[in-house]
């Protein structure tokens, strides 16, 4: 990628040109990777282009990324744009509420994201993989994907809310798997909220299948209070008038952290083991460092920190393949990057697919490279050319309870199974919603170590 600090005949950065009524929205739906690394490729490190709601601004270089989340992050909110893909299902849950709300609430969840809390729930993580791990049988066929987001739905329930969802993980899947493809169709994204596209009844009707489970949970909890978990934090909680949370609300951060706890973490898991059944050499050297620091036994938090290829292993699966491929804001005061002046009413795009893949940070940035992972290459890598889990005050505040689990479950399934790609499935074909999910579901072949 070049920088390009050239202005339009508007004084506004190059970018690509539109389509009438729909700008660059279909092209975005049509090829979102190809859309958004072409843009950087050809206009640099700051691109824009007008759009039906707005100036739209990509950013492609790590300094005015920082700029925007972490140094001048009070200038931005995560606006309507974001608000109109996610509000009809997570409501005005921590991911996408703002102000006082927001501080509100992630003040009182924050506790079950704290360092002690996380290493209880290590012991669970290992012990509900070794659980799932059982239907498992040699050479065996099993859907990946579908495997991790039941495991990881699972632990999530149990981890952050105290319950079981046995019952539920179906319901829940389906309704996860309706909400994102509807929610990234060009309807959905172009059309005034008002209207009622197809892709907007199939939201609705998501949401009210996926309130017919947790309604029952939070009342659950109600009837039967604990110390410990989000649920009965959110049950406890009044504001400065003496008045308790809705249902409605509490739902809405329940509905978040349920939905938004599971899916990356699933999702991590899928990519990683897709690149290393095509990463044979990175897969034994995994394999041999599970051996030597575990001896056949389960992964414990007190093992992490021998585990250090495992570690890069996981970053570098999400360098490649970032769960959450882009992240937006919309500016509430003006702010200047790269010279140009940011108004409100545009929107800025920050894609971490991009970054994570420029060769100016990487070396080979195409290639699964584990062993990149050095200290030193760390200590000199700009502070967000890599950013999976955002940054700033808005960094997701489950990132270490993501990295335990994934490092937990990836030791436990490798040190007892080899996974191979079923033919035909050696390239990944990725959705580009709030996540970066697989178009298909991803068979592999599982054998007994």
């Amino acid at each position: 990628m070049r920088s390009d600090t050239s202005s339009s005949s508007d004084g506004q950065p190059p970018g690509p040109d539109g389509l009438p009524l729909v700008g660059n929205q279909l092209a975005f739906v049509r090829d979102p990777y190809g859309f958004m690394t072409r843009t950087a490729r050809e206009y640099g490190d700051i691109a824009s282009w007008e759009e039906p709601t707005g100036r739209v601004y990509q950013l492609n270089h790590p300094d005015h990324i920082e700029q925007v989340l972490v140094g001048n992050n009070q200038h931005y909110v995560k606006g309507e744009q974001f608000q109109h893909i996610l509000r009809p299902v997570t409501g005005n849950g921590i991911l996408n509420s703002e102000g006082a709300v927001w501080r509100r609430n992630r003040h009182l969840i924050q506790p079950a994201f704290a360092p002690d809390r996380i290493e209880e729930y290590a012991e669970m993580m290992t012990a509900f993989t070794e659980d799932a791990l059982e239907a498992w049988a040699d050479g065996q066929t099993r859907l990946f994907h579908e495997d991790m987001m039941e495991l990881t739905l699972r632990i999530v329930a149990r981890a952050l809310f105290g319950v079981d969802i046995d019952d539920h993980v179906d319901t829940i899947g389906d309704v996860l798997e309706e909400f994102m493809l509807a929610s990234e169709s060009l309807s959905h994204l172009v059309l005034p909220p008002g209207i009622p596209a197809p892709s907007r009844r199939r939201i609705r009707r998501a949401r009210e299948k996926l309130d017919a489970v947790i309604y029952p949970l939070i009342e659950h909890r109600r009837t039967n209070p604990t110390d410990r978990g989000v649920i009965s934090k959110l049950l406890e909680v009044t504001d400065e008038r003496g008045t308790a949370l809705s249902d409605e609300q509490i739902r809405d951060e329940v509905v978040t952290l349920l939905l938004a706890g599971h899916e990356t973490t699933a999702l991590s898991l899928t990519f990683t083991a897709h690149l290393l059944a095509r990463n044979p050499a990175v897969e034994d050297r995994l394999v041999a460092e599970l051996e030597a620091e575990l001896d056949g036994e389960a992964p414990t938090m007190a093992d992490l920190s021998s585990l250090s290829y495992t570690e890069r292993v996981v970053k570098e699966s999400m360098r490649l393949y970032p769960p959450v491929p882009g992240i937006v804001r919309e500016p509430v005061k003006p702010d200047i990057i790269d010279g140009y002046e940011i108004q409100p009413g545009s929107t800025v795009r920050m894609h971490q697919w991009v970054v994570h893949r420029d060769p100016r940070w990487y070396d080979d940035p195409l290639a699964f490279h584990p062993e990149r992972w050095t200290d030193e290459m760390e200590s000199e890598l700009p502070k967000l050319a890599y950013f999976p889990f955002a940054a700033g005050p808005r960094r997701c505040i489950g990132d270490r309870f993501a990295m335990l689990e994934a490092r937990l479950i990836l030791a436990t399934i490798y040190q007892n199974y080899h996974l191979e790609l079923v033919p035909g499935t050696e390239e990944l074909d990725l959705l580009a919603t709030i996540t970066a999910r697989p178009k298909h579901e991803i068979p592999m072949t599982v054998h007994e170590r």
